[in-house]
């Protein structure tokens, strides 16, 4: 058990809730509720623009310089049914974990009525956030960009301009699963693309001309193959933190505190 003096350091390291305390009552959620969730962050708000306008590149060069000019309807049909399937998917994930509230403490919630309300046991320590005056849950942590303690927060991803914790972690493991689908579905088409036109007449294989056509499919390429190695990573880790009951920012501390321990000895 700890001692007093060890319990005092701790209230003065992480500023806590006391009977004395006193604060003005927190604002209305119902409002904040109704009126769905957004982070006007301008880094993240460009980051999710771009993820969409890549998406839509991709379908665009698949659909209308690989599928569409293909004279095998069967061929053309499957893959170009399969690959929107998967973009739309992908295209929802994101805009669900961009909109979904990912598990916000109540701002302002740090007022001596609801401590009163919560019945706690004499010496019991309660820590409070003092850069949004909330009562923060255990694994909850603030985000400086959202400015909100944020409930087993993983980690802040502008390209979803948002945090990813507790409630929308589903929605981005999907739109990081899609993503990946996607990205090797395209991966294939375009060496499918490059053996076609090697084989027969550029002029034939494309509704563009050669260089236009070796462009955009080199671009689609790359942009694949960047995304399937971010996304598949990604996803296992995600996978890994979910089935360890962990998120990045607890291992983060972890990892930072064994470090620090290391280094005093």
């Amino acid at each position: 058990m700890q001692s007093s003096g060890h319990r005092f350091r701790d209230v003065e390291h992480h500023p806590l809730l006391t009977g004395d305390e006193g604060y003005d009552s927190p604002p209305s959620e119902s409002d904040m509720a109704d009126q769905g969730w957004f982070i006007r962050d301008g880094c993240g708000m460009v980051c999710a623009l771009i993820t969409w306008l890549l998406v839509f590149y991709a379908d665009f060069v698949v659909m209308f310089v690989m599928l569409l000019p293909s004279r095998d309807f069967l061929y053309s049909l499957i893959n170009g049914v399969v690959f929107n399937c998967l973009a739309v998917l992908a295209l929802s994930s994101h805009l669900r974990t961009m909109l979904t509230d990912p598990g916000a403490v109540p701002k302002g919630n740090a007022t001596k009525e609801y401590m009163d309300s919560l019945q706690l046991k004499p010496g019991e320590v309660i820590y409070k956030c003092p850069k949004c005056c909330s009562i923060k849950p255990e694994r909850a942590h603030h985000c400086s960009i959202c400015k909100r303690c944020i409930r087993k927060m993983d980690h802040h991803c502008p390209w979803v301009n948002n945090c990813v914790g507790e409630t929308n972690q589903k929605f981005f493991v999907l739109f990081t699963m899609y993503v990946a689908l996607i990205s090797a579905h395209a991966l294939i088409l375009c060496i499918f693309q490059f053996v076609s036109c090697v084989r027969n007449q550029w002029n034939e294989c494309s509704g563009f001309s050669p260089p236009v056509t070796v462009i955009l499919v080199i671009f689609l390429c790359l942009e694949g193959l960047l995304f399937l190695t971010f996304t598949a990573v990604m996803f296992g880790t995600q996978i890994h933190s979910i089935c360890n009951d962990e998120t990045g920012i607890s291992d983060w501390v972890i990892q930072n505190r064994f470090s620090a321990e290391a280094q005093g000895e």
